[in-house]
């Protein structure tokens, strides 16, 4: 097995409005070297990645992308930008001989076993698990997407999926209005379109609508969380989504070795996730309530998680000599 511990590489992780770009060796992301570039200032990753390679003269042996996106084959094409991505893309803007492309979720759950002390918080403990155990990453961000992590004869499986347009889990009468609410101005609404930031964003605009006031932004919503009861409420609404959601996610995939919440959505969430009922909506499964209580749930701090998925990524890669 090659030691790739000096690999050097460039790293990215692109997202529906920025992307970061950092330099990596081995496993270890420079974060000295991380630069963030708003999506709309580009036509696509070639030119971030060749604008970044100019601006810092490095010369990487090789490249990795994690976007948000489905990713097959090594390509695809963001959610939320129209960007299509493979691996001749990067290849040709980053000249690295070696080229991986992964969705952005994937790059999270590669990232797992090589975070730093601090990079996550226990939500709720759960019980220990064996070191091969499964996990389970979900993200909310831009978007919403989730990834299972598998331990397998010395190797990192993250499989892909797109779990952000799965038919939402309603259960009452308000729920069901709220989903017509949002159907006739976006069509049939997935789990996506509660759980992210516009999703966040429509939900409070539902409760104005039902109960008098004026939408506004996720970003004023939350700075209004003392004043505003509807800001209050609409908090309580999501929460209890993302609760519920992880919770049959959870029953899914099994992942004893732990839940592990990420993005930018859920980083501003997460001091309110127990006070809003988060604990509450994913223990509720009728006689598996209990069951549920072996499931820790950890809430991802590290903003820079996916550009160390990148990386380790790579190194495994190489290593298995794949």
């Amino acid at each position: 097995m090659a030691d790739m511990s000096s690999l050097i590489a460039v790293v990215a992780d692109i997202g529906g409005t920025n992307t970061r770009v950092a330099i990596s060796r081995g496993r270890v992301v420079d974060t000295g070297s991380i630069r963030r570039y708003r999506n709309a200032d580009h036509d696509g990753i070639a030119s971030v990645l060749r604008m970044y390679l100019a601006e810092t003269g490095a010369a990487p042996q090789a490249a990795s992308v994690a976007m948000a996106g489905p990713v097959r084959d090594s390509r695809g094409t963001l959610t939320n930008l129209d960007w299509t991505i493979d691996r001749e893309v990067v290849r040709s803007a980053s000249k690295a001989g070696h080229v991986a492309v992964l969705n952005d979720l994937q790059a999270q759950g590669h990232a797992l076993a090589h975070l730093g002390a601090g990079a996550t918080e226990v939500l709720l403990p759960g019980l220990p698990a064996s070191l091969q155990a499964a996990k389970l990453v979900v993200g909310v961000g831009t978007g919403m997407n989730v990834a299972p992590v598998f331990r397998l004869n010395g190797q990192t499986l993250v499989p892909p999926s797109e779990a952000g347009h799965i038919t939402l889990p309603l259960q009452s009468q308000d729920e069901l209005r709220l989903k017509d609410f949002i159907a006739a101005q976006h069509g049939q609404p997935g789990v996506e379109d509660i759980l992210s930031g516009r999703g966040f964003e429509r939900v409070y605009a539902w409760l104005c609508a039902e109960r008098g006031g004026t939408p506004k932004d996720a970003g004023a919503i939350m700075d209004t969380l003392d004043s505003d009861l509807l800001a209050g409420e609409a908090v309580s609404i999501f929460t209890r989504m993302l609760g519920r959601v992880a919770g049959n996610l959870a029953l899914i995939m099994l992942p004893f070795g732990g839940i592990y919440l990420c993005g930018g959505v859920t980083r501003h969430f997460a001091p309110h996730l127990l006070r809003a009922g988060f604990a509450e909506a994913f223990r509720d499964k009728g006689r598996f309530a209990e069951f549920m209580g072996q499931f820790p749930v950890h809430v991802v701090t590290d903003d820079f998680a996916a550009l160390t998925g990148c990386a380790a990524h790579l190194v495994e890669t190489l290593e298995q000599g794949a």
